[in-house]
């Protein structure tokens, strides 16, 4: 079974395509206007073994805001719409990733109950002129249009570059081992019976 899918998303503020296939190699084609998120995106795709394009055109004259949030939501829903009914997979996913002086966990439920808790020390207000408040705001919209349980905490660093890599790359490892299918799991691994 394909585990793929892909959304589109325009407003008058951005347009988005993200293409996503849940069982990929790595593959990343990523151009969002926004260069740090660029970056971070690319280590999503390639650390959750996912193949991925995602494009993007927005209002980065004002901001990164809306670029970025919206890249959360569209990420977020083609991920959904990708496990489709969910039959089979882990449910839950963890990682812990250390990048140099900074250490990220993630734990995930795709339970369809979202939910962002963000325990995160201070962060310098800007990486180059990325703004890191949209670091939550990209996790929360996230979490919100996965209708995933996200859990991301920093219990230590220093360099906020390394500390933003660290949970993206952890987000990707913890989403991976979650919609990893399990053969014996069988239906949804809920005692509700659904998880959509």
């Amino acid at each position: 079974m394909k585990r793929f899918a892909k959304v589109e998303r325009t407003t008058n503020e951005t347009q988005i395509s993200v293409a996503i296939d849940l069982d990929g190699e790595g593959k990343a084609d990523i151009k969002t206007g926004v260069g740090f998120m660029d970056h971070m995106l690319d280590l999503f795709i390639k650390h959750g073994l996912f193949d991925g394009t995602i494009q993007a055109n927005g209002d980065t004259y004002i901001d990164d805001h809306h670029t970025t949030e919206d890249l959360g939501i569209v990420l977020g829903q083609a991920i959904r719409e990708a496990l489709g009914d969910k039959k089979g997979i882990k449910r839950y996913g963890t990682a812990f990733v250390p990048m140099d002086d900074a250490l990220a966990q993630v734990v995930v439920d795709c339970s369809n109950r979202p939910h962002l808790e963000y325990r995160v020390p201070q962060l310098k207000e800007k990486v180059g002129s990325f703004d890191t408040e949209l670091v939550h705001e990209f996790l929360w919209k996230f979490a919100l249009e996965a209708r995933m349980n996200v859990h991301v905490i920093v219990p230590y660093g220093q360099n906020t570059h390394h500390i933003i890599e660290a949970i993206f790359k952890a987000l990707a490892r913890a989403i991976d081992a979650a919609v990893e299918i399990d053969p014996r799991v069988k239906g949804v691994p809920s005692t509700k019976g659904l998880l959509t």
